[in-house]
């Protein structure tokens, strides 16, 4: 067993290394979605498929990843090759977040993998019937872009070129889509190289040890913090705002039971699988459970595999939250996985967790586009308040956690001006104490002036349902989508004229009392 030092420095020699291929990722990428939003998550996972450090990136990203290890293990990958894959019913979560893996082994060695790097970016065309690869409404997967099995992509540190020019060929923007395949293999091989040479400081057998007593240590603490709740049995219910064909509210319900500090997660009673695209596959609900335990766990419990070991996710299979193909899933990633996280926290709510009243609720999905260039942003919103003081505004809550992009990018590189951007002044909840402690952050204002014809897609929550409030405080107010002054719909697919405006008000969090 380490000493409580040494657990300290391998953990946090271990994190670095995914921090370090983000870093080479976002620096090496071309499109605006990685360069500047930073919409790409990395991690390290052991020879066996288990997480040992990620980056404190995009939690719907990190928490799938196992899943798409898991499918290259199943096909046999062997150290030395680097593969790739964005099937969200094999081992991906969306199309438009392409997963590059690298099977990492000892220099030269062609052998079972010692370890897998994973990086996942969000590109922002790969495809599909309209720009941004993420068509409001869409039915069969197929409408949504290229669907990429687990595909051997590199093969002895060289990349298989006939590969990279049969995926990027078939989407928009293929010169962009080819730099950042490159970036992200680059990041990737970044993660092997690093891992080598703890293996040449520290030897096999123990670096071995430490990473099993780091997913050791952090199961401990993680059984320990849920040991905290209330043993029982809680059921919770939330909606989402229709599937993009029709605005019918389709009901994602879960039943939580807590025992031995270990939490069991059920979706029966859930929606089955809709026409439109806000189903998802399990991995992503498997996602969304990781992330609400994460938030329940003190700060210095490294996050890795130990934290899994304490989570059963289960849910009929083809309902919602656990799709089957060709379902399309475009919207299930980035809307679904937000209602998923909120159920979750108001059913760990009657158990006693500290959590705060619902943020935003939603990644306000913003695509503009033709077959040339391509805009992709989530926009930020109220966080919700809590028993310790007022919820921040206008930041990425829940399962994102990109960045913006800057007004400056966007007019250097698109055909787009920035009109406004603004905090929602009054759209957080108010708390029991009026304007200060508790109250719900507030969402934001984003108007956009389109120069040239281009399409546009929007995916959105909470338009018609506010943000819940926690212990008598106020619900946040819903969010609008306005388009030159008519207000649209939460999930719309437009085709816009030069001049046109699209104004995007985001929704405040909810307060607590």
């Amino acid at each position: 067993m380490l000493s409580p030092v040494e657990r300290e420095v391998m953990a946090q020699l271990f994190a670095a290394i995914p921090e370090e291929m983000g870093a080479v990722l976002v620096r090496s990428a071309r499109s605006p979605n990685v360069r500047e939003r930073r919409d790409s998550s990395a991690a390290l996972f052991t020879a066996s498929g288990e997480l040992i450090a990620q980056a404190a990136h995009i939690p719907v990203h990190l928490g799938a990843m196992p899943d798409a290890v898991a499918a290259v293990m199943a096909k046999g990958a062997r150290a030395g090759e680097g593969w790739v894959l964005n099937d969200p019913y094999t081992g991906g979560t969306h199309l438009p977040d392409i997963t590059v893996i690298e099977a990492v082994g000892r220099t030269g060695s062609s052998a079972p993998p010692i370890a897998f790097a994973v990086v996942r970016a969000h590109h922002a065309a790969v495809g599909g019937t309209r720009p941004g690869s993420m068509p409001p409404g869409a039915r069969p997967l197929r409408e949504e872009g290229v669907i990429i099995p687990p595909t051997r992509i590199t093969a002895d540190g060289e990349t298989i070129d006939d590969v990279v020019e049969s995926l990027v060929t078939r989407m928009r923007e293929p010169e962009v889509r080819r730099a950042d395949l490159a970036a992200q293999l680059a990041a990737a091989a970044r993660g092997g190289e690093r891992w080598r040479e703890l293996l040449a400081r520290y030897g096999a057998e123990w670096l071995g040890r430490a990473v099993q007593d780091l997913l050791l240590y952090a199961e401990r603490r993680t059984r320990a913090a849920l040991a905290t709740l209330r043993d029982g049995v809680y059921d919770a219910e939330d909606f989402l705002e229709g599937d993009g064909i029709t605005d019918d509210l389709l009901s994602i319900r879960v039943r939580v039971t807590i025992k031995g500090g270990a939490l069991a997660i059920d979706f029966a009673g859930t929606a089955p699988a809709c026409a439109g695209n806000v189903n998802c596959p399990i991995s992503v609900a498997r996602s969304a459970a990781l992330f609400v335990a994460r938030c329940l766990i003190p700060d210095d419990v490294p996050t890795n595999g130990g934290v899994a070991r304490c989570i059963a996710v289960t849910a009929p299979d083809g309902c919602l939250v656990n799709a089957r193909a060709p379902h399309a899933v475009a919207a299930g990633n980035v809307e679904t996985s937000q209602r998923i996280a909120d159920v979750l926290f108001l059913a760990l709510a009657q158990a006693g967790a500290p959590v705060v009243a619902q943020g935003q609720g939603t990644m306000n999905n913003v695509i503009l586009g033709t077959d040339s260039w391509t805009y992709y942003e989530t926009l930020g919103g109220g966080q919700g308040g809590g028993a310790k003081g007022p919820g921040p505004s206008g930041v990425h809550v829940g399962m994102s956690n990109t960045m913006n992009t800057p007004v400056e990018v966007m007019e250097m590189e698109l055909p787009v001006r920035v009109e406004r951007y603004e905090i929602r002044r009054g759209s957080g909840g108010k708390g029991e104490t009026g304007e200060t402690g508790g109250r719900g952050g507030d969402g934001v204002i984003r108007e956009l002036r389109v120069l040239e014809p281009c399409s546009l897609s929007l995916i959105t929550e909470r338009r018609a349902l506010g943000p819940r409030g926690l212990a008598g405080g106020g619900n946040g107010q819903p969010g609008r989508n306005l388009v030159n002054g008519r207000e649209v719909g939460s999930k719309v697919a437009l085709e816009l004229e030069a001049g046109d405006v699209v104004r995007i008000e985001t929704p405040g969090g909810g307060a607590c009392g």
